[in-house]
């Protein structure tokens, strides 16, 4: 019996393992990461053919399959759960608001801020775009909210940046 629920264990830890590498390495390609992905993928494609093994050949037991149900869904939540921690790459932020000390504050704790005037239904708002690392997304969010809870925020993948201050204050930290 006992060895029973650690083949059990074994099936369902192993696919939480490989589908969580396979969540990151698909980051990694996303993100022009090429040598991590590969690098991802040769532990990942392990993992995957040890657990499958031990499925295929133990068909005649819905058990195992269950077990690596279960951890192919598991894996899923912790791969993007991990992903969310790591917060690899940039971003670029828009913000949409009315009121000017936003941009004050945010260039005030160094973040490089581009002002486009804009107009929306309700007359001229100001909209702010803003790269930055996925790292640093909590803090800027929160200086937004201080200044204008009403501002308009979208949030979006950057896959390369040149120049810029943005680019110049990357290379001082």
């Amino acid at each position: 019996m006992l060895s029973l629920l650690a083949g059990y264990l074994f099936i369902f830890c192993a696919r939480v393992v490989d589908v969580s590498l396979a969540t990151i390495r698909t980051l990694m390609i996303v993100r022009g990461n090429r040598l991590q992905a590969a690098m991802i993928g040769f532990f990942e494609v392990i993992v995957y053919i040890t657990a499958l093994n031990r499925v295929v050949g133990g068909l005649n037991n819905p058990a195992n399959l269950m077990a690596y149900a279960l951890g192919f869904a598991t894996g899923n939540y912790v791969g993007s759960f991990i992903e969310e921690k790591l917060a690899i790459g940039l971003i670029t932020v828009q913000i949409i608001t009315r009121n000017p000390a936003v941009v004050e504050n945010i260039r005030q704790k160094g973040f490089g801020v581009t002002v486009l005037e804009g107009m929306g239904k309700e007359g001229s708002r100001q909209v702010l775009m803003v790269s930055l690392s996925r790292k640093a997304l909590p803090f800027l969010l929160d200086l937004v909210e201080q200044e204008d809870q009403a501002a308009f925020v979208t949030v979006m993948d950057t896959k390369v940046t040149r120049g810029g201050y943005f680019k110049q204050t990357m290379k001082a930290k």
